[in-house]
């Protein structure tokens, strides 16, 4: 048996050693940047505290954190009345973190800290013990420290305030130990499970190529357009090293699909490589309409006045509504599209026409309904 792991552990060394030889000589993407690995990821945690040593920026007289104060005190058996207790120096707060996958019990992690009342500022406080739960309701972490907090906040006596940064936000790094393991079936299943980040048959086709040329036949599975199964070793250890040999994996990706994003709001217009234009005339000008309207006064009024009294008899002023329209339409700049002509010429012809962005956005639109425009167009 120890023969047969030495035999494995030197064959596994000469892939490795084989895929590090090969990364030198081609300029490629390693799976671990394209894929993910199913059932690895990290856990949210959060949970509600308590930060005090606050400089008067506290939560002032918020009935909540004084309960918390209150409750937090008679742990220790002394019972105070909410009416009696100033929360100036403390500030209730919510408390979260990622807990990594494999993360053990009395490993650290960073927490950040934020207000959820009236506090001005976190800036020299102290997180007081709190525990951090999952989705299940369990406590994962507990969390303690003093905070360090990028922003600044300064009030004066008169009202006025100044502000830089976030001074409502902290963080702690190392600010919470891991109590509780997350149970995972990584090392009990013969086989994982690779996810795209972005689905494509194609790619994953590829990447279950590029494995099967590396560690034989039939190790990986296309399932669908997003997973790959890929068939590891059933001893824990040389599991852990298959896997660092399957994420440097390295592979030319397949050319993804043909995109145009546009931010109908800001005018951002990303066109991916492979797009292509059909046979297809433009004529795109910008038409402007201003109106201005205003009173015309036509004749005055006559009529008697007695004192100081308003007039009694007379005629009044007359007036009119007067309106000016002003039509201002820019000579139509138009031009051709050869058939499958590439980003470049597009983009060329646009930039030589003085296009701006919204023009752009309104031509790449009427050129997919007029189906010319060989690419999806994605509107955020």
């Amino acid at each position: 048996m120890f023969h047969h792991f030495k035999i494995m552990k030197s064959l596994l060394s000469l892939i490795f050693t084989f895929i590090l030889l090969s990364n030198n000589f081609c300029f490629a993407d390693r799976i671990k940047d394209m894929a993910s690995l199913a059932g690895v990821r990290s856990n949210q945690l959060v949970g509600y505290g308590l930060v005090i040593g606050l400089a008067k920026t506290g939560d002032g007289s918020v009935n909540l954190t004084k309960q918390s104060i209150a409750a937090m005190i008679a742990q220790f058996g002394v019972i105070a009345d909410t009416a009696d207790i100033d929360a100036t120096n403390s500030a209730n707060v919510m408390v979260t973190a990622n807990l990594p996958p494999f993360a053990k019990p009395g490993q650290t992690i960073d927490v950040t800290v934020s207000t959820i009342g009236k506090a001005k500022s976190l800036k020299g406080g102290t997180l007081l013990m709190t525990g951090l739960k999952g989705a299940d309701g369990q406590v994962y972490a507990i969390a303690q420290g003093n905070l360090v907090v990028g922003g600044l906040g300064v009030e004066g006596a008169d009202g006025s305030t100044t502000i830089q940064g976030t001074p409502t936000v902290g963080r702690i790094p190392g600010g919470a130990t891991v109590e509780k393991l997350v149970e995972t079936t990584f090392l009990q299943k013969p086989h994982v499970v690779l996810n795209l980040h972005q689905s494509d048959f194609s790619q994953a086709t590829k990447i279950a190529e590029t494995i099967n040329e590396t560690f034989g036949p039939e190790v990986a599975i296309p399932l669908d357009s997003t997973s790959i199964k890929v068939r590891t070793p059933a001893d824990p250890s040389q599991k852990v090293s298959f896997m660092g040999l399957l994420e440097n994996i390295t592979f030319e990706p397949v050319r993804p699909k043909a995109r145009v994003v546009v931010n109908s709001r800001t005018g951002t217009v990303v066109i991916g490589g492979d797009v292509r234009i059909s046979p297809a005339a433009v004529a795109h000008g910008s038409l402007s309409v201003k109106i201005k309207e205003d009173t015309k006064l036509l004749s005055e009024g006559t009529g008697t006045v007695v004192g100081t009294s308003a007039t009694v008899s007379g005629t009044a002023a007359t007036t009119a509504a007067d309106t000016e329209i002003e039509v201002d339409e820019e000579p139509a700049r138009a031009f051709v599209f050869d058939p499958g002509i590439e980003l470049q010429t597009l983009v060329d012809a646009l930039n030589e026409t003085g296009t701006t962005a919204t023009d752009m956005v309104a031509i790449l639109e009427a050129l997919r309904e007029a189906g010319s425009l060989r690419a999806e167009l994605i509107i955020i």
